[in-house]
C-alpha cells in the first residue's frame, strides 16, 4: 500500500550545480531546485516544513554538501529524500561522480563521489530513502542498489528507491532555453498535474512508469529506477489529476474502499498530524463550510480553519473527532486517529516541563541583566 511520509519526520536535501569553471553551463538547474523545493513544501506535494528542505546550489566543495546531508540523515526518521542535478562524470574506476562548480574532469578530487552519498544513507535513521539523480550517466548509481551490491545488503537502506535520469551510457538532456532540464521538468509536471487515470497517491513506482512513457514519447533519454524493499510505495503527494474528489452530500457516508483516506498509522509527529487532518478534507472534496454543515452544528467553518492551522495538539478530542466524522472518515479510522492523538500528547512535554526548559534558557541571561543593572546602580551610588 502506498504511503505519504510524515513531513515532520522527513527531510529533503536538494543539490544542484548550474555554474561551472570547466564544464558546460546548466542554467536550468537553478530553476529545478527552486521549484522542487516549493513543491515539496506546498500543498501539491508533501507539505514539508520549509526548514526540513535544504537547498544547496553551486556548492564550492564536497564538504559543503556532506555536512547538511549528514545533519538531514541524523534528523530524518521517516523519509530522507536526496536530489542532485548537474553534470555526472565517470572516474577512472568507472564509478559515478557528481560535478561541482570547480570540478575538472581529469581530477577526481574536485568531484563529489556518489559512494560518499551512499555511505551517509547507510548511517541514516530514516526508514525510507529516496535518491533522485538528474545527471549524465546517473544509471551507474543503480548498480549501488543492485541485489549484489553492499548497499542493498545493509538493513539500514530498507525501503530505498533510486530514480535516475538516464541509463549508464546515455547523457541526460538539458535543452537550451528550457526552464527546466528534461527529466526534472517532467517530474515537476507529474507532481503538479498528476497522472490521468493513475492511483490516488503518486507513489514512486507510478511516477517512474509515467516518466518513462512521457520522456520516451518526447524522444528524450528514458529514466531508470531501482526499488529496494517496497521503496516504490513511498508517495510524493496526491494524484491531482483525480482531485478534487466528488464532494460528499449531506447525510452521505464514505467507506474506506471508495476514498483513500490518510493513514493514521503513518503519523509520527504533530506536524504530520495536522498535515493528515488537512488531507482528510481534501480527500472528502468538501469546503470548510460544507464540513461545518455536515457536523450538524458541532463545529463552525471558522473552527475548521482554526483546527487546521494549529501548531499544537488540541487539549481535548471532541472537535477533532467531529471534524473527521464530518469529512466522512470511517469510524474505525477515527478510533485509530484518537489513539495517535493520545500517543502524541503523551510524548509531548508537559506545560511544567516546557516552563522549566524556558526558565533554564532564560535564567542565565536574566541573571546577567540583573548583575549589569546592579553594577550600574553601585557606580551611580558612588558618584
Amino acid at each position: 500500500m502506498s504511503v505519504l511520509p510524515d513531513p515532520g519526520a522527513s527531510r529533503a536535501v536538494l543539490i544542484g550545480t548550474s555554474c561551472y569553471d570547466h564544464l558546460e553551463q546548466l542554467p536550468a538547474v537553478s530553476n529545478n531546485l527552486t521549484t522542487l523545493a516549493d513543491l515539496l513544501t506546498g500543498p501539491l506535494s508533501l507539505r514539508m516544513p520549509a526548514p526540513h528542505v535544504t537547498v544547496i546550489e553551486n556548492p564550492p566543495d564536497p564538504a559543503t554538501v556532506m555536512e547538511p546531508l549528514r545533519r538531514a540523515a541524523a534528523e530524518a526518521t521517516d523519509t530522507l529524500l536526496v536530489y542532485y542535478a548537474g553534470h555526472g562524470l565517470i572516474d577512472p574506476q568507472d564509478a559515478l561522480t557528481l560535478a561541482l562548480p570547480h570540478t575538472q574532469p581529469d581530477r577526481v578530487e574536485t568531484c563529489l563521489n556518489y559512494d560518499w552519498l551512499r555511505r551517509i544513507l547507510l548511517g541514516s535513521r530514516a526508514e525510507r530513502h529516496v535518491v533522485i539523480l538528474d545527471c549524465c550517466y546517473s544509471g551507474l548509481a543503480l548498480g549501488r542498489m543492485s541485489a549484489s551490491s553492499s548497499l542493498a545488503d545493509q538493513a539500514a537502506v530498507e525501503g530505498s528507491f533510486l530514480l535516475a535520469a538516464s541509463a549508464e551510457t546515455r547523457t541526460a538532456l538539458a535543452p537550451v532555453g528550457d526552464t527546466y532540464t528534461a527529466f526534472t521538468g517532467a517530474l515537476l509536471d507529474t507532481l503538479r498535474l498528476g497522472i490521468p487515470d493513475g492511483p490516488p497517491l503518486l507513489d514512486l513506482g507510478a511516477v517512474y512508469r509515467h516518466l518513462r512513457v512521457t520522456l520516451e514519447a518526447r524522444g528524450h533519454p528514458i529514466p531508470q529506477a531501482r526499488d529496494r524493499n517496497s521503496g516504490a510505495r513511498v508517495a510524493l503527494g496526491r494524484n491531482h489529476a483525480t482531485l478534487p474528489a466528488p464532494p460528499l452530500r449531506l447525510g452521505e457516508t464514505a467507506g474506506a474502499g471508495r476514498r483513500l483516506w490518510p493513514d493514521p498509522h503513518a503519523i509520527r509527529t504533530v506536524t504530520g498530524f495536522f498535515t493528515a487532518l488537512a488531507d482528510a478534507r481534501v480527500t472528502s472534496g468538501l469546503t470548510h463550510q460544507a464540513v461545518s454543515q455536515r457536523s450538524a452544528g458541532r463545529i463552525s467553518a471558522g473552527t475548521v480553519s482554526t483546527l487546521l492551522n494549529r501548531r499544537t495538539l488540541p487539549t481535548t478530542w471532541a472537535t477533532t473527532a467531529a471534524y473527521l466524522s464530518a469529512c466522512g472518515v470511517p469510524d474505525d479510522q477515527i478510533t485509530q486517529w484518537h489513539a495517535i492523538w493520545q500517543r502524541l500528547r503523551d510524548e509531548a512535554p508537559t506545560a511544567d516541563t516546557a516552563s522549566e526548559i524556558a526558565q533554564q534558557t532564560e535564567e542565565p541571561q536574566t541573571k546577567r541583566s540583573w548583575q549589569r543593572s546592579f553594577s550600574v546602580f553601585r557606580r551611580e551610588r558612588r558618584h
